[in-house]
């Protein structure tokens, strides 16, 4: 992995697994295309392995491997002699004819180009983000001469709190998919939810053919000096749809990432002092991750009271079945002294009812005055505290674990 800050660079040269199975070859991937019989994981590897020989078998009648993509687009496009051709063009000419040969005639590359947008299908997700969690701002550039991608990572607006004191120390991770070993990140910017790194970084030797198999992975992260670095948001551009001469600049909605997608749980919190009596009402969950191979899940919530790290006593909810979207309108009553209010805190777990194996969390929230699960679940408990006798509502998404 680069170290943060500076200009990062990337080699381009890593080695993809093989693919295919005994007796297989491209015959029998065609074949599976037709009969849709093949994974899209072994179509990834057959395309990025067909792209890379393409890349290095140079021009037809033509013994040499070849030298640059120019030199290959050359002799491919001129059978008299690409060379002059491209002198003739001039620098703009050979960038214009490299970009043609992506789409060319090679009935190899033509079959690859149309299977490039059912390869990057698997990263795509064409829907607007299920909550704000901020924008990023890059831009994009070829290098034609060096066959290098050059990425400028410029600034991000509107991320979310992570961290107690309302702001969050936001990097980027960088990697060009399916390669997801060789990886960037940006410098961590402290204490801020408006970041400007202004960094670049560079991915040498990649022809411009072979980008057309790779899928630009952005991942914003707050930064956790004795925890694990939370997850933010993150984009993927495919970067066959970018039109890389332009020298393109974006604005991008970073989304939640799909692992982290549990769902959310809407409660409220209520104490009253003079009764030491905490109150919490476990409202309805929507949009709950499915467990089952139904796609749904049969939720119920169980819910600890702790002082510290010793649990002291456990409710349930009832089951709900076959729903991601319950309503369950339970409330729960534990005595907790004043003096104790601030050192206790609620584990609430969002649980899938197995009747033949083990429950299976969903997802969870920690409420506590100190070290919560999140910004949000601290801010919640301090609401409750500095308004005694009200009920606080509030929406929290659930973490994985």
């Amino acid at each position: 992995m680069a170290s943060r800050g500076g200009a990062a660079r990337a080699a381009g040269t890593a080695t993809l697994p093989p693919h295919g199975s005994p007796g297989g070859g491209k015959q029998g991937m065609f074949e599976g295309l037709k009969n849709n019989t093949i994974s899209k994981l072994a179509l990834s590897r057959f395309l990025s392995q067909s792209l890379a020989q393409l890349e290095t078998a140079g021009a037809p009648g033509n013994k040499s491997p070849a030298g640059s993509a120019a030199g290959s687009t050359s002799a491919a496009g001129d059978p008299k002699g690409g060379a002059a051709a491209g002198a003739q063009g001039g620098p703009g000419g050979a960038q214009n004819k490299q970009l043609q040969n992506v789409k060319g005639d090679h009935p190899s590359m033509a079959f690859l180009q149309s299977r490039s947008i059912s390869l990057v299908d698997m990263y795509i997700d064409n829907s607007e983000p299920s909550e704000n969690v901020g924008q990023i701002h890059f831009s994009l550039e070829y290098d034609f001469q060096n066959t290098t991608l050059i990425l400028r990572i410029l600034t991000a607006k509107e991320l979310p709190a992570k961290d107690m004191s309302g702001t969050s120390d936001p990097y980027v991770r960088v990697t060009l998919l399916p390669d997801k070993k060789h990886r960037l990140e940006t410098k961590i910017k402290r204490r801020t939810l408006n970041p400007r790194w202004n960094e670049t970084f560079y991915f040498e030797g990649f022809p411009i053919q072979k980008l057309q198999s790779r899928v630009l992975h952005l991942h914003v992260f707050d930064y956790d000096r004795f925890s694990r670095d939370d997850s933010i948001g993150e984009v993927f551009l495919p970067l066959c749809q970018v039109d890389l001469s332009e020298k393109p600049s974006f604005w991008k909605a970073l989304k939640p990432p799909a692992k982290d997608k549990c769902g959310e749980l809407l409660t409220s919190l209520c104490y009253h002092p003079s009764q030491s009596i905490l109150t919490l009402t476990l409202l309805k969950a929507k949009n709950l991750k499915a467990k089952d191979i139904n796609g749904k899940s049969d939720p119920y919530v169980k819910v600890w009271l702790q002082f510290g790290d010793k649990r002291i006593e456990k409710r349930k909810t009832p089951i709900f079945k076959v729903t991601l979207n319950p309503v369950f309108n339970e409330t729960f009553s534990f005595n907790v002294p004043w003096e104790k209010i601030r050192e206790c805190s609620l584990d609430v777990m969002v649980m899938d009812f197995d009747n033949i194996g083990r429950n299976e969390l969903i997802g969870r929230i920690l409420l506590a005055g100190k070290n919560g699960s999140g910004a949000t679940e601290t801010k919640h408990w301090q609401d409750m505290i500095t308004k005694p006798r009200q009920t606080i509502v509030q929406w929290h998404r659930l973490k994985p674990e």
